[in-house]
């Protein structure tokens, strides 16, 4: 028992040796990075962007590996497609890299400058935030997102991705740090921890003075054990229970339109319509239309009680929602259905179930929307629109490196500026006090 108990300490001990090795190489590649122009770090970009293209039949044939995998272990086909990478997503992927490359690089920003009576001049500028540590589960596309963003605004990026994608990931991270290596940047600047130790995930929770900011993106079980063990700051992302509220006035073909959208254009993402809430004063035959469309598309109904009796022609075709459904993030091609009597119980079934993620209303009542857009605490509300357009690309930002749902520093959408902090620079002419 104990040359066992001392073998799996020595196993822990090696993996926080190498995540610890990774990070601080990391770290000192993220002191090169802070210095470089924005000319060269886009070219760097561009340089990845090419790289990917050349290395995509190997990338594909790595991603292959883990996807034949995934199918063998009997991985149900929503997460199948997050895994899965294709010519057109890896071209998909460098094309992002060039939309990313000509914006405007935040790094460097005045954000605000003025003159003090002692005559200091005060000026805030953005900076990189140092070492971004980023921990998701299976979406290759992550790793050159992550890595792309970090980049481009001079940060270091230290990943973990799950299990389920090592070979894909290791496969993009070598084209990225092959890239970087010919622009004679610090290839160290991006790592990937490819142990499958889960212990690595708490390493790098416990690196706060090497890592600077810690992102997980993925399953709440995921997000939450970071929240929870992190000493390293933490930007909490989307877990997305994300609601539309269909009000009396809504116009149909609207509805009809916007929520077969949300939750069928693709089902497993995190801006996803994961419940729908609909007025009892709805009209009986458009709702019966709109529901009959979610069914005969393939979606399984969770409808409440009062839901199921409201419309008897399709109570064979309902299944009873449970507690547990309202708080769901089906990712799937399942939905929970509720009636409500009013706006106000809308609004207190989206603040108990709520992710703070993305939330709609659908009504031509002005007031009703204005009041549900002010009342709604999330990171996004809508008014007659699909939660869908909760993304980095729809909303102008580039790549995107998560959803922030937590209130402090970012919060949506994550693009460049949210890697970054302020620093405030002061100039004086012998100024004492």
């Amino acid at each position: 028992m104990r040359e066992g108990n001392q073998q799996t300490k020595s196993a822990s001990q090696q993996v926080a040796e190498q995540v610890t090795k990774q990070a601080k190489l990391a770290q000192q590649a993220s002191r090169q990075l802070a210095l470089l122009s924005s000319e060269q770090k886009n070219a760097a970009l561009r340089a990845i962007k090419e790289q990917l293209v050349t290395d995509r039949d190997y990338i594909l044939a790595e991603n292959k590996h883990d996807v034949d995998k995934a199918i063998a272990s009997g991985q149900l086909d929503s997460f199948i497609d997050r895994l899965s990478l294709t010519p057109e997503r890896i071209v998909a992927l460098a094309d992002s890299l060039e939309d990313l490359a000509v914006l405007a690089d935040p790094v460097g920003e005045t954000t605000a400058e003025w003159v003090q009576k002692d005559g200091l001049a005060i000026r805030s500028v953005r900076v990189p935030l140092g070492v971004v540590g980023m921990i998701y589960e299976a979406r290759p596309n992550v790793t050159v997102d992550a890595a792309a963003i970090s980049l481009k605004t001079g940060n270091a990026v230290v990943l973990r991705g799950s299990a389920s994608t090592t070979r894909s990931n290791l496969a993009l991270v070598k084209s990225i740090q092959t890239a970087l290596q010919n622009m004679g940047l610090p290839h160290e600047a991006v790592q990937y921890l490819s142990t499958t130790d889960r212990g690595a995930v708490d390493v790098m929770c416990s690196l706060h003075g090497i890592i600077d900011v810690i992102i997980p993106r993925g399953g709440a079980s995921l997000i939450n054990r970071v929240v929870k063990n992190s000493i390293v700051p933490v930007i909490e992302t989307g877990v997305g229970n994300c609601h539309i509220f269909i009000d009396q006035t809504a116009d149909y073909s609207m509805a009809k339109a916007i929520v077969q959208n949300a939750k069928l254009s693709r089902p497993a993402v995190c801006n996803a319509l994961e419940s729908l809430l609909i007025h009892k004063d709805f009209g009986q035959d458009q709702s019966i239309t709109l529901l009959t469309s979610l069914l005969d598309a393939g979606v399984e109904l969770r409808a409440c009680e009062r839901t199921i009796a409201s419309y008897p022609e399709l109570q064979d075709r309902f299944v009873l929602a449970t507690e547990q459904d309202w708080h769901a993030e089906f990712l799937d091609a399942i939905l929970a259905v509720k009636t409500v009597t009013n706006l106000d119980e809308a609004l207190e079934h989206i603040a108990t179930y709520g992710t703070k993620h993305s939330e709609s209303i659908l009504t031509q009542d002005q007031v009703q929307a204005e009041r549900f857009l002010q009342a709604v605490d999330a990171a996004v509300v809508y008014h007659n629109a699909s939660t869908r357009f909760t993304d980095g690309g729809e909303f102008g930002f580039g790549a995107e490196i998560g959803i922030s749902t937590q209130k402090l520093h970012a919060r949506g959408p994550m693009g460049l500026t949210a890697l970054t902090s302020i620093k405030y620079r002061i100039l004086g002419n012998g100024q004492t006090r």
